[in-house]
Order: structure tokens, then sequence, then C-alpha cells
């Protein structure tokens, strides 16, 4: 197999050498393109409907799901993508947004409760796509790819397995093989992180500290295999052994550049995705908090109309 600097497809032969500027050129992938659009038109349109009907859409979660879908846009729809294909460090920023910060933000956009929310029910024995929807929430196929058991071995499995091993390089060599790896990356990211801290409903949701302890339990393995990559004494994967001349790069500092930023991106989603679940223990707390004092405000004015009923019969009798 000849890894030769040119990576897919022959694209990457005579690359200029990487600038931001350069690299934020739009210039990406089509097919994550029409999704990025159709995620926001999408998200739009039902939040437009929700809006049109008097119903309330919080502009906290518009704002993180377009956030989410931008960064998804910033690294696979433009000319960074096309860096990816030759530059480890670059491809190892695509993977980490990708898996780990675009999953998070789209989950505090709580798409599938917008969508259940702006789909209009199918009517009686018929079966539109809401009423599909609740039952994909309800599956086992939903409470397997959710549990814990199934999503940290897969988060984990994401890095090791394909990157120590010849997958890697095999997907690497076709348009399709890439896509299909991003594509992965996403949904892996978007089931490990959704029953920590999403707000979707979903059938594996457990309390406040088992969902800080399945965080822990990922991200100490992302840290790990970053350190594997900037510890090591020669390139490990081959698809980045000869990088194209004209990126002016070493293999092998490019490769400890890159587990730098894996070793990085286990600590900064770790912070973020511990302050949304602490902001969402505390209002959680705060309407238990609230609905305890209506209930016992409920029984303050029963027992104020019992005991004013009490005094009344008394003097009644007294009469």
């Amino acid at each position: 197999m000849d890894h030769s600097g040119h990576g897919m497809d022959g694209m990457n032969m005579d690359m200029p050498p990487f600038t931001l500027g350069r690299a934020l050129e739009f210039g990406g992938d089509p097919f994550f393109l029409v999704g990025c659009l159709l995620g926001l038109v999408l998200y739009c349109w039902a939040v437009i409907r929700l809006r049109r009907r008097g119903d309330a859409w919080p502009t906290g979660r518009v704002v993180a799901w377009a956030l989410g879908v931008v960064s998804v846009a910033l690294v696979m729809c433009t000319k960074l993508n096309d860096y990816g294909m030759a530059m480890f460090s670059v491809h190892m920023v695509q993977h980490m947004v990708v898996s780990m910060l675009s999953p998070i933000l789209l989950l505090l956009g709580a798409p599938v409760t917008l969508a259940l929310r702006a789909l209009p029910a199918a009517g009686r024995g018929r079966k539109g796509p809401r009423e599909l929807l609740v039952a994909l929430l309800h599956s086992r196929y939903m409470r397997v790819i959710t549990h814990p058991a199934f999503t940290i071995p897969l988060f984990i499995a994401s890095l090791y397995a394909l990157y120590f091993s010849p997958l890697f390089d095999l997907l690497m060599e076709s348009r399709a093989g890439h896509i299909g790896m991003m594509v992965h990356f996403l949904a892996v990211g978007l089931v490990f992180f959704w029953p920590i801290m999403g707000v979707d409903p979903g059938p594996h949701r457990p309390g406040y500290v088992m969902r800080m302890l399945e965080l822990f339990a990922g991200m100490p393995f992302h840290a790990f295999f970053g350190i594997a990559l900037m510890m090591a004494s020669e390139p490990m994967v081959d698809t980045f052994v000869h990088p194209p001349a004209s990126l002016g790069i070493e293999a092998l500092a490019d490769q400890q550049a890159a587990g730098g930023i894996a070793w990085a991106f286990s600590e900064i989603p770790s912070v973020v995705v511990l302050i949304a679940l602490v902001y969402q223990w505390y209002k959680s707390e705060e309407r238990q908090s609230q609905r305890s004092d209506r209930a016992a405000e409920r029984n303050g004015d029963q027992d104020l109309a019992d005991y004013n009923a009490y005094l009344a019969s008394l003097n009644a009798r007294g009469r």
C-alpha cells in the first residue's frame, strides 16, 4: 500500500503550507454541507412552528444548536477537511470537534424534544413521524445504545481500535470511507453524551452522581490516547507517514501535535459537561423544591378549610 503523500484519491499531493486563513476557506465535503444546511433549516422550521401557535422555545437552545451545526461545518465544509487528509494534527482537530464538541452543543439544543413538540400527531390508529419517533425512543435498540455498558466501550474503541489497526488506513483511502468515519465519530459522541447531559428524554437517564461517573469513566482514555501519540518514537498511522513535501512538516512532529490536541480535548469537554450537569442538577432541585412548596401550600389551605369547618360546626351546635 503506497502512502507517499497522495492521501485520498491523490488530492493532497501539492497542498500549499497550512495557514488558518487558507484552511477556513469554503471548499469542504458536500455531504456534510447538505447535512448542516438541513439541520439548520429543520430546526428553524420547528421553532417557528412552535412560536406561531404561541408556544415558547428557549433562545439558549437555538443558539446551542446553531453553534453545534457551525462547529461541524467549520471542520468539514472548509478546506480544513482537505488538510485533514494529509496532516494528522488537523485530522485530530476534526475528530475531536466532531466527536466531543459538536455533540455537546447539539444535545443542548434539545432537538428530540423540539421534534416531539413541533411534529403533528397522526391521529388515532395511525403512525406519522411523531409516533415513529416516540416508538424509537421506547425501543429496545435505544435502551441498548444509550446504556453505559455500550456507550463507554464504544467511546474508547473509536480511538484505539480505529487508529491502531489497519481499518483507519483503509477508510482514509476513499471519500466514502472518510465520510463514514466522521459520521461515526459524531454518532458516538451523541450516544455517549446524551445520557450524561442531554436535555432530551431518553430510555437511560441515571442520577446526577452516576452521570458524572460515566463522564469520568470515558475521558481518561482520551488523555492516554493523546499521551501514547506524543510519546511514540515513530509514526503510528501509515496514512500520515509521508506528508506532502509542500506542507513542510515532519510526520513524527505532526503526530506529537495530534497527540497534544487529543490530550487537551479530553479536558475541555469534561469541564463544559460538568458545568452543564451541575446547572441541570441545580434546576432539577429547584423545580422539586417548588413542587414541594406548592404541595405544602395546598395541604395548608386544606387544613385551614377543615379547621374553619370544624369551628362552624361547633358554632352551629352551640346555637
